[in-house]
């Protein structure tokens, strides 16, 4: 069967030959659906193993073609290539219908959807959700921006539960998204280099809220708030004493508990997770699965055991006192802010923080204050080390070391007992390694290699 018959009923082309376009890709083949691919890139890695699988399939890489994909009916657009590209806004003004794989899959399922977006925290509340689920005994598929594209949760059948990360990228090209409760975690500064200013940014993510039924919000970041009409039930998580009915922390025999209103849920030193951002991740993962139906008995027992994610403030191990953590999923300045914070908050000693990378136009200032506060030392590596720096002089001492692994045999050599040494980049890593994850490994692994007393 041809993929690429232009005078189908429907005819799409998938842009870009990513993680999310070899899905749409799978997905399309298996309805028997005609569909062709464009990839901006000359020769993108999946090429020679997507021509294989699909020989019949038309494929074009290198600047898109508006004439081309004018032919189309509707383009799915990649979450990594932006609508705003001048040949897909020709194609839209042509009548093409531009949407995402979110669409897709939202037009596919019935079950109700946990849709979760943020700056940060998105993955581990993401998370959290889908294990409070499982533990509950319920059916739940998890995916989206982490881990499983979306259409692939719909190999082997609907599930009862969806529980969903998505990003300002994904929710561009989303229209169809009902979700039973959606959240924005917070809002920093993050993707400058594709909005043109924060409102852009702000209003990518607010889009999750389009026609949900519930929502839940971070009464602590003004941002956050749904533009919705009061008829939608909203409920709010904070670090500080909740309002009637929303969550918060509280004050109970010397203990800070979860609490919501005035009922204390559980002593935060229960959590396996640590510092004040998990904290406020686990308040929003309570609000999330009490919107649909999970018992509050079983989602207390999920956060007693929960760790965490790998790369975000994963606990690696102690040394002379020193505890180390890999935090290189923080790759932008609000996710290393919350680390930084609340880690700190928790610390008897000081913060030795590891950074640099690639900054996507960010703007560094805020980490001046926390790191006035809480750090020790600076260890910058990457493209914007100088630009770290910059911010942060007179502030706290600064070092440039040109690898990863001098920096951690460093930041040893600069940590006292009782601190912490954190990698917490608030950048990208494309610079120096192949994705967050490589970072991750490659701390993780000088870390590891470390001898006590810093011996050869």
């Amino acid at each position: 069967m041809s993929m690429q018959l232009i005078g189908s009923d429907t005819f799409t082309i998938i842009i870009g030959l990513g993680k999310t376009g070899l899905s749409c890709a799978r997905y399309l083949a298996d309805q028997g659906k005609a569909f062709a691919v464009a990839d901006t890139r000359e020769n993108p890695a999946n090429l020679a193993a997507f021509k294989q699988q699909y020989p019949k399939v038309e494929v074009r890489c290198g600047a898109l073609d508006s004439d081309w994909l004018k032919r189309a009916n509707r383009l799915l657009v990649s979450p990594g290539v932006s609508r705003n590209n001048a040949a897909i806004v020709a194609a839209e003004q042509a009548g093409v219908e531009i949407l995402g794989d979110i669409d897709l899959f939202c037009q596919a399922v019935n079950a109700p959807i946990v849709a979760i977006t943020g700056s940060n925290a998105k993955s581990t509340v993401t998370t959290l959700v889908g294990e409070m689920a499982a533990d509950a005994s319920v059916d739940v598929g998890v995916g989206g921006n982490l881990g499983t594209p979306v259409l692939d949760l719909l190999v082997g059948g609907e599930k009862a539960l969806y529980v969903l990360e998505l990003s300002s990228f994904q929710l561009e090209t989303t229209e169809s998204l009902q979700a039973a409760v959606a959240t924005v975690l917070n809002v920093t500064p993050d993707h400058m280099d594709r909005y043109p200013d924060l409102a852009a940014y702000h209003r990518a993510k607010q889009r999750v809220y389009r026609h949900c039924k519930y929502a839940v919000f971070n009464a602590d970041d003004l941002l956050t708030r749904p533009l919705l009409s009061d008829a939608i039930p909203q409920v709010s998580f904070r670090l500080a004493t909740p309002d009637l009915r929303q969550f918060g922390l509280l004050q109970q025999e010397g203990e800070l508990c979860l609490a919501k209103g005035l009922t204390a849920l559980m002593p935060v030193k229960q959590m396996k997770m640590r510092g004040s951002h998990n904290q406020a991740n686990a308040l929003a993962a309570l609000a999330l699965g009490e919107a649909v139906g999970l018992p509050i008995e079983s989602m207390l027992e999920t956060l007693r055991h929960f760790g965490g994610l790998e790369h975000r403030c994963q606990w690696v191990r102690e040394l002379d006192g020193v505890s180390y953590y890999n935090d290189s999923k923080g790759t932008n300045v609000g996710a290393t802010l919350a680390a930084i914070s609340g880690l700190g908050a928790d610390l008897n000693g000081k913060i030795v923080l590891i950074a640099g990378g690639d900054g996507k136009g960010a703007d560094f200032a805020a980490l001046s204050e926390p790191m006035q506060s809480w750090g020790r030392a600076a260890l910058l590596i990457g493209r914007d080390a100088e630009a770290i720096a910059t911010v942060l002089a007179g502030q706290t001492l600064c070092q440039h070391e040109i690898t990863l692994e001098s920096a951690v045999q460093a930041a040893q050599k600069l940590a006292h007992p009782g601190d912490l040494v954190l990698l917490s980049p608030a950048c990208a890593s494309f610079d120096m390694f192949n994705g967050f994850e490589h970072r991750g490994q490659c701390f993780v692994a000088a870390v590891q290699a470390l001898t006590p007393g810093g011996e050869v």
